[in-house]
């Protein structure tokens, strides 16, 4: 039957129209507003979406049978997506909730399949189910390299080194988990590539934006970023209106290798989504919290200079570290 609503495009202050991510996904903004009882052509397809990211949790065998009705179960799992996201909590697809569907994002699920669990329970950093992590001596070191024959040819070795290097060297200052480059692809511990479409996975890319990557939880260390993205280390270089920063994606993709989940604080780099021509390298207390619990602490590493960094930017604390060290902190006296 044909939609129920007229051809729409989301307010200025949104995400852009002209930066939607494809075909498929730039259709979901004629459902704005949406809520229960609603029938129209094409939920099917958004219900597609959810289950790709854990939301609507059925046999992969029925999901072309999805119908075009917001029944009950997709308002739970709009309901479901709202709260692990931070978004504010309506079930039904008001205009920030389409936005935030319509991102481009991490390909990874944010709830695990199969899995009855939640991933979020509270605002705060998550796990995969099991909470699984790479070795369990105090110190660990691991292994990364790049494939030969699935990488890009429009940025430099050099550059896409550098911009790994970076990132990793980011999570190590924070946890006693070293990071080495090696040569030979087939024996690394992390292996990392640029692939398109279907590539063998069970998880495929989609084009230009939409998903820009993902990861696999410990110890499996794949890391693949969709090749067709264009993907830049420098936007006063790089001009597309879609380019994609790879240090931002790198960090968060790391972020699954060591065994963090999504995240609901949008200011954290383990938040599913990136905007394009966004930068967005630097890990937050949320972030740093989340990855020491399954590591232990860099003993090198000091909090000051992170609360330093959330606080300009007015990031709100809702992690478990007391007042009384933030404070502390401001005025000198680490403990």
């Amino acid at each position: 039957m044909p939609s129920l609503f007229p051809a729409r495009t989301l307010p200025g202050t949104l995400f852009p129209a002209d930066l939607s991510p494809n075909a498929t996904w730039n259709n979901f903004v004629n459902f704005i507003d949406a809520g229960k009882g609603a029938n129209f052509s094409g939920m099917s397809e958004l219900k597609k979406y959810f289950h790709r990211f854990g939301y609507l949790q059925i046999p992969d065998n029925v999901v072309d049978n999805f119908t075009d009705i917001f029944d009950d179960s997709f308002e739970s799992a709009v309901v479901n997506y709202q709260r692990n996201l931070g978004l504010m909590v309506t079930g039904k697809l008001d205009a920030g909730t389409v936005t935030q569907i319509m991102s481009p994002r991490c390909g990874v699920s944010d709830v695990r399949k199969g899995s009855t669990d939640k991933i979020h329970v509270t605002k705060h950093y998550a796990y995969f189910y099991g909470e699984p992590r790479w070795g369990r001596s105090a110190q660990v070191s691991l292994t990364y390299a790049f494939s030969r024959n699935h990488m890009i040819d429009y940025l430099s070795s050099s550059d896409v080194q550098d911009a790994f290097r970076r990132s990793f060297s980011r999570w190590s200052s924070v946890i006693p988990v070293n990071f080495t480059e090696a040569d030979d692809y087939s024996s690394a511990d992390i292996k990392i590539g640029f692939y398109k479409g279907d590539h063998g996975d069970g998880e495929p890319f989609d084009g230009v934006l939409g998903v820009l990557a993902h990861a696999f939880s410990p110890e499996n260390g794949r890391l693949h970023l969709d090749e067709a993205e264009t993907w830049a280390v420098d936007f006063k270089s790089t001009k597309s209106k879609v380019a994609v920063d790879l240090e931002s994606v790198a960090t968060h993709e790391i972020g699954h290798i060591l065994g963090l989940a999504h995240t609901s604080v949008k200011d954290a780099i383990m938040y599913p989504s990136l905007s394009p021509r966004t930068k967005k390298v630097d890990l937050k207390i949320d972030d740093v919290e989340g990855v020491q619990a399954l590591y232990g602490s860099n003993p090198n590493f000091r909090y000051s200079s992170l609360m330093e960094s959330d606080l300009s930017s007015g990031w709100v604390i809702t992690s478990s570290i007391k007042w009384s060290t933030y404070l502390m902190v401001l005025v000198g006296c680490l403990w």
